[in-house]
């Protein structure tokens, strides 16, 4: 797989990314990361409003009539997104403690976090049925192993193998989704790309696209739906940066 458009968009963005004012990209990346958090959290079932994960993140007041438990997971969510952004800045290669941590920072106060499940677990409504404890356990230290010699893949189609792969191994009892989708925008941002969100809107598509690999290996689907997502968020930037001239 091949996405040549967005090598060129995020060649003129690398190049005038600068003239944009860094008031405008703090206000952009604050809006997308409120964003982000109030997606990836609702596509699990999360009930609270875009204007309630604001509340909660920006004034750190309580939701009268929500469980404490999805307050727990916008607050926790966001802290991973600010954990993976820090260990990026720190030049940190994806490996198998940092994945842990973020699942440890998304469960905290909810469940003993960064802990592979040692039961077996099933997906409602999936073709897939994860790998069982003793296979799992390989699978997932194959994850790592093939994840440290992934150094020339396409970085799209990197990121889409990234969550796809974890996902279908699903090697937490919960947690999985919300982890690999902070493990796909790691591998976007180390590599100098721009995070994505994934609509709640689209969830049904976006299973749909991580069926398609989970039960025939096929990653383009979900490959393409990443290179959509990236491409429009380059466009976003790249329309700031047309805006100043």
């Amino acid at each position: 797989m091949s996405y040549p458009e967005i090598l060129r968009k995020k060649a003129l963005y690398d190049q005038a990314k600068d003239k944009i004012p860094d008031l405008t990209v703090q206000s952009y990346v604050k809006a997308f990361e409120l964003e982000y958090t109030h997606n990836s959290t609702a596509i699990e079932g999360n009930t609270l409003t875009l204007l309630e994960t604001k509340v909660v993140l920006e004034e750190g007041i309580s939701v009268g009539g929500k469980m404490l438990r999805e307050i727990y997971e916008v607050i926790n969510h966001n802290k991973a997104y600010q954990y993976i952004k820090s260990c990026i800045n720190d030049e940190k290669p994806l490996d198998e403690g940092i994945i842990k941590d973020i699942h440890a920072l998304l469960t905290e106060n909810i469940m003993v976090g960064g802990v592979y499940r040692n039961v077996e677990v099933y997906i409602s409504g999936a073709a897939h049925t994860p790998p069982v404890p003793n296979e799992m356990y390989l699978q997932v230290k194959n994850f790592y192993a093939d994840l440290a010699q992934k150094d020339n893949a396409d970085i799209i189609e990197l990121a889409a193998w990234t969550h796809a792969e974890f996902v279908r191994i699903h090697p937490f009892a919960d947690g999985n989704g919300r982890t690999s989708r902070l493990i796909m925008n790691y591998q976007l941002l180390a590599n100098g790309y721009l995070p994505i969100s994934i609509a709640k809107e689209t969830r049904l598509e976006y299973f749909n696209a991580l069926e398609a690999y989970a039960v025939r290996r096929d990653l383009k689907p979900f490959a393409d739906m990443i290179a959509l997502l990236e491409e429009q968020q380059l466009d976003r930037y790249l329309g700031m940066i047309e805006r100043r001239g």
